[in-house]
C-alpha cells in the first residue's frame, strides 16, 4: 500500500496506522499551496513583514491568499502579555488577542483575519488534550508525533478550506533554534511531503551581522543558523537576507554556495524607510515569480488586476517620505519607553501624514511622571496629544493633568479606549464638579464613579467580568464630529478590548455641562464616542474603541485623520 493510500485511510481505522493525518471536510491534497516563512539566527527580524509583503504581491496579482502566525508559546492567546514582552496585543475583529504581526498582515492586504489566522502551542496542545479526554484517539498512547503535529497540520487546512485560498502563508514565530518550534517545523516538513510536489515553499529569514570593528558583512551565523533548519530535514527554497546595508554579491555567493539555493533565490532584505516600500522592492527583485514558478501558480496571475493594484499602492509609497509640513504628537502612556506598545497607533498617523503631505513626530511622554505643575513643560512644543489604551492605575492622573491641558488650551485631543475613560473622568471632576469622580478599576470605593462595570451591561453582552472583545457596530449620532468623521454614515465598525464603561447615571449631568456622546452601542445605554462641540474646543474627541487596529495605508482611520488635520491646523497659530 502506498504512502498516499494510507493517509487517506486515516480516520477509517486509526489503530492499523501510524499516520494521523485528519483533513477537514472539502479539502483537496495538493490543491492549496503553501509559503512556510522561518527564521534564524535571532527573532525580531521581520518574518511577519517579509510574509505579508510576499502574501501582497501574490494578491496583486488576483491569488486569494491567506497568512497565520503560529506562535510556540503555551498561552491560549496574546491577550495577557505585558507588552514590555511582546509588544502590543492586536485585537481581530471577532475577538481574537493575537501578536502583533497579524496588525501587519491587515494593513499590508487590507483584510479583516480572524482566530483562524493565529494559533499558539497553547491553543494546540489544549486541542489534543480535549481530543484525547473525549476519546478521539481510540485508546491510542497520545504523542507528539504523530499527534501534536498532526493537530497543526489540521489547522494549517481548515485555514486553507475556510478562506478558499490559493496560498496559505505560514510565519513560525522565533527561530529555528527555539525548543517550541520544533513541533511547527516538523509539521511543515509532513505537509511538504504529504501535499506532493510543487505545493510547498519554504522561505528561511536570516541575519548578516555587520560588526562595527571589522566593517564588512560576516555570514557565518547565517550559514550555521541556515543549517539547523536543514538538520531538520527542510530545505529552504528561497533565503532572505537581513541587515543594515544592501546584503554584498560575495555574501549571497557564500549563502547560495552553502544552502544549494540559487542565486536567484538568496535575496537582501536590507533596512528601509518604510515597510511599505517591501512589496514594489521584493517585485523588482522577481521573488513573486520565482514564487509562482516554485508553486507552479504562473496560470492563476490576472495581469491587468496586478497593473491596478500596482499603480494604486505606488501612489502611497510614491508620497513615504516626501511629506513637506511636521506637527509634533505627544503619546501620552505608560509604556513610552517601548515603541511596539503602540505599534497601530504610531502606523495610523503615518497612514494620515502621507495623505495629508505633513510629517506626524511623536513625542513618547511617561504619564507616571506628569503633575498639575509640569504638565505645560512635559507638552511644551507638541500640537495635539493622543491618550492610548491601557490597564492598571499608573499613569492615570498623569493622563488626566494631560486630558486637562488640552481642554483648557484648545489643543486637538484623540483618547482611545483608557484615553475615553480618561477624559469622562477630568470632564467630570474639573467641568461637572464632581471631584471625586474615577473609575472602579482605580478606586473601588470612589464617592463618583462615573466609570465602572455595570450589571446590566454584563447581561446584555454575556461576558460576565471579561472585557467586550473584537469589532462592534457604533451607532453614530447626526450633525456631530463624528459624523463628519465617517461621512455622516449612520453607523461605523469599531473594535474594542477593555472591561469599564461609562456609568449611565452621570450621562445626563456630563452631557448637561456640554460633552457630546456621539456614539452609542446599537439599542443599548453603551456610550462609546464622545466629544466636545466646536463652540467649546475645535477637536476633542474620545472612543472607548481601538481606531488604529482597523487604520490601512490607503484607508486611513478617519479619527486619526480628524486629530492630524487639526493639529497642522493648531500648529499654523
Amino acid at each position: 500500500m502506498s504512502t498516499q493510500d494510507l493517509l487517506s485511510k486515516v480516520g477509517q481505522s486509526h489503530e492499523e496506522s501510524e499516520f494521523y493525518t485528519p483533513l477537514p471536510d472539502g479539502y483537496t491534497r495538493g490543491k492549496v499551496r503553501y509559503v512556510i516563512v522561518v527564521g534564524t539566527v535571532m527573532s525580531g527580524l521581520g518574518k511577519g513583514i517579509f510574509s505579508s509583503s510576499l502574501a501582497k504581491l501574490l494578491q496583486d496579482k488576483g491569488l486569494k491568499v491567506a497568512p497565520i502566525k503560529m506562535e510556540g508559546y503555551l498561552n491560549i492567546d496574546s491577550g495577557t502579555l505585558n507588552p514590555y514582552r511582546h509588544g502590543e496585543v492586536f485585537v481581530l475583529d471577532d475577538g481574537m488577542e493575537c501578536d502583533m504581526d497579524l496588525g501587519t498582515y491587515e494593513r499590508l492586504l487590507d483584510q479583516d483575519l480572524s482566530g483562524a489566522n493565529f494559533t499558539t502551542n497553547g491553543q494546540i496542545l489544549s486541542t489534543v488534550l480535549k481530543k484525547e479526554r473525549e476519546g478521539g484517539f481510540l485508546g491510542r498512547d497520545v504523542q507528539v508525533i504523530p499527534h501534536v503535529v498532526g493537530e497543526i497540520k489540521l489547522k494549517l487546512r481548515e485555514l486553507a478550506v475556510r478562506s478558499k485560498a490559493d496560498v496559505v502563508f505560514v510565519e513560525i514565530g522565533g527561530t529555528v533554534g527555539d525548543y517550541e518550534n520544533s513541533f511547527y517545523l516538523e509539521a511543515c516538513r509532513q505537509m511538504a511531503f504529504e501535499e506532493g510536489e510543487e505545493s510547498v515553499c519554504f522561505v528561511a529569514l536570516t541575519y548578516v551581522l555587520e560588526p562595527g570593528a571589522l566593517g564588512e558583512q560576516k555570514s557565518k551565523a547565517a550559514q550555521l543558523g541556515i543549517k539547523r533548519l536543514m538538520e531538520m530535514g527542510i530545505m529552504p527554497d528561497i533565503i532572505a537576507c537581513r541587515a543594515t546595508n544592501p546584503v554584498t554579491e560575495k555574501i549571497r555567493q557564500k549563502i547560495s554556495m552553502y544552502t544549494n539555493v540559487p542565486m536567484r533565490r538568496v535575496i537582501s532584505m536590507h533596512d528601509v524607510d518604510s515597510i511599505y516600500r517591501i512589496p514594489e522592492s521584493l517585485r523588482q527583485g522577481g521573488i513573486d515569480r520565482e514564487v509562482l514558478t516554485l508553486l507552479s501558480l504562473h496560470d492563476r496571475v490576472d495581469q491587468a488586476k496586478e497593473d491596478h493594484a500596482r499603480s494604486r499602492w505606488q501612489w502611497y509609497a510614491d508620497r513615504i517620505g516626501r511629506q513637506k509640513g511636521k506637527v509634533h504628537i505627544a503619546l501620552t502612556g505608560k509604556y513610552a519607553a517601548l515603541r511596539d506598545a503602540y505599534a497601530s497607533v504610531i502606523k495610523a498617523a503615518e497612514h494620515c501624514s502621507v495623505h495629508l503631505g505633513t510629517h506626524v513626530e511623536f513625542s513618547f511622554i511617561e504619564t507616571s511622571d506628569v503633575t498639575a505643575a509640569n504638565v505645560a513643560e512635559q507638552l511644551k512644543g507638541c500640537h495635539g496629544i493622543i491618550v492610548p489604551g491601557g490597564f492598571g492605575v499608573r499613569g492615570t492622573e498623569g493622563k488626566i493633568e494631560c486630558i486637562r491641558y488640552a481642554r483648557e488650551n484648545k489643543m486637538p485631543y484623540l483618547g482611545l479606549c483608557l484615553g475615553f475613560q480618561m477624559a469622562v473622568i477630568e470632564f467630570a471632576r474639573n467641568v461637572c464638579g464632581l471631584t471625586c469622580a474615577n473609575s472602579t478599576e482605580f478606586d473601588v470605593n470612589c464617592q463618583n464613579p462615573v466609570i465602572d462595570i455595570l450589571p446590566e451591561q454584563k447581561k446584555i453582552e454575556g461576558l460576565g467580568g471579561n472585557m467586550r472583545l473584537g469589532g462592534k457596530d457604533v451607532e453614530i449620532k447626526p450633525g456631530t464630529l463624528a459624523a463628519e468623521l465617517y461621512a455622516n454614515a449612520a453607523t461605523a465598525r469599531l473594535r474594542f478590548r477593555h472591561r469599564y464603561e461609562v456609568d449611565p447615571r452621570y450621562i445626563e449631568t456630563l452631557e448637561k455641562h456640554g460633552m457630546v456622546f456621539s456614539g452609542k452601542a446599537p439599542k443599548h445605554p453603551i456610550m462609546q464616542i464622545l466629544e466636545l462641540p466646536r463652540t467649546m474646543h475645535p477637536f476633542f474627541l474620545g472612543t472607548q474603541a481601538h481606531p488604529e487596529l482597523t487604520s490601512r495605508p490607503l484607508r486611513p482611520s478617519p479619527m486619526f485623520m480628524g486629530l492630524i488635520k487639526a493639529a497642522i491646523e493648531f500648529a499654523k497659530k
